[in-house]
């Protein structure tokens, strides 16, 4: 592991607290912890600096004497998130994204790793590799925060590589990431821990949005920031990965885990299709980030999902989902 002072930003969300809950007491590692909300985790080598960074100023302020950047802030773009408003997480995630790349390129940080997101890719026949991001327009759905992440991508790489001082920038397209620090408000969150809450609170009947046929790649949040620790040792300059665990499952069959892992017998089961869901099956090729990062993922889905489980028991949301 690289020594220096880290800045994490997100710091209380699902990426950010698992890069602190590993970075944490480690030797000659310094981290600066970025978010409005107080991070869940907390050390010795851990200092908290509040801040809104689509304010300039807070920018700047965030990243003076920084090394190494792991940029995880951001607005969610999950299921109810778009279909409340589409365009709602575009706006503050180019302005968020944008303006920390400048600050970071000025104050000469050593390295910048970003997690874009496989929204970006077109609907393509086959498995899409890296270089097929920018083959077509992204499906309807993703439309609008695809673009924004091809668009923070192209800034990456001008800062990286079109600039005559160059800042090396690591980018990685995560394909669906989760794990213990999840949101796990309906308003907001993702179809895994959604479902993982329905369960645990036993809830009659558990709805299901669309058939529960979509096939996702969930990839457990400790794999990816291993990845991100690998690029940012490995890569020099810029390069672009994608991440993911190689396996799909379908929303109904991560249910039957959940509930069978859950012990929740007899449950009742509902299929909401009125409900907005996501395309139906994205395969992304993981033969890049094995062969010059040499990694891959190796949390096994029910290990990750127990964990989920057992987590939010401990930290339960009060208010019920039809209250």
């Amino acid at each position: 592991m690289l020594k220096g002072n880290y800045l994490i930003t997100g710091a209380a969300g699902l990426m950010g607290s698992t890069a602190l809950s590993k970075l944490s007491n480690q030797a000659g590692v310094n981290i600066r912890a970025v978010d409005l909300k107080e991070p869940r985790i907390s050390a010795d080598n851990i200092s908290y600096f509040k801040a809104d960074l689509r304010d300039f100023n807070q920018c700047r302020e965030a990243v003076k004497d920084i090394d190494y950047v792991f940029m995880f802030a951001g607005i969610l773009s999950t299921a109810p998130v778009i279909a409340k408003n589409p365009v709602s997480p575009v706006t503050s995630n180019l302005v968020i994204n944008s303006q920390m790349l400048e600050a970071a390129y000025f104050a000469k940080v050593k390295k910048f790793l970003w997690l874009s997101s496989s929204t970006g890719y077109p609907l393509k026949e086959g498995i899409l590799k890296e270089e097929n991001m920018f083959d077509n327009d992204p499906p309807d759905i993703y439309f609008p925060v695809g673009w924004m992440s091809r668009y923070t991508e192209i800034l990456a790489r001008m800062y990286a590589t079109k600039l005559k001082k160059s800042m090396p920038i690591v980018i990685l397209r995560p394909t669906n990431i989760y794990g213990e620090y999840e949101d796990f408000h309906f308003e907001t969150c993702h179809v895994l821990p959604a479902l993982i809450r329905k369960v645990v609170e036993r809830q009659r009947p558990i709805e299901v949005w669309g058939k529960g046929e979509e096939k996702r790649d969930l990839i457990y949040s400790d794999d990816v920031f291993d990845a991100c620790l690998l690029a940012l040792e490995k890569i020099d300059l810029f390069d672009v990965f994608n991440i993911g665990s190689g396996k799909e499952y379908s929303i109904n069959e991560l249910l039957k885990m959940i509930l069978e892992i859950d012990n929740f017998q007899n449950s009742d089961i509902i299929y909401n299709t009125s409900k907005p869901s996501t395309i139906n099956k994205r395969s992304i090729d993981l033969t890049k980030i094995k062969q010059f990062l040499g990694f891959k993922a190796k949390t096994p889905i029910r290990q990750g999902i127990s964990k989920m489980i057992r987590y939010y028991k401990e930290n339960p949301i009060k208010q019920k989902q039809y209250e």
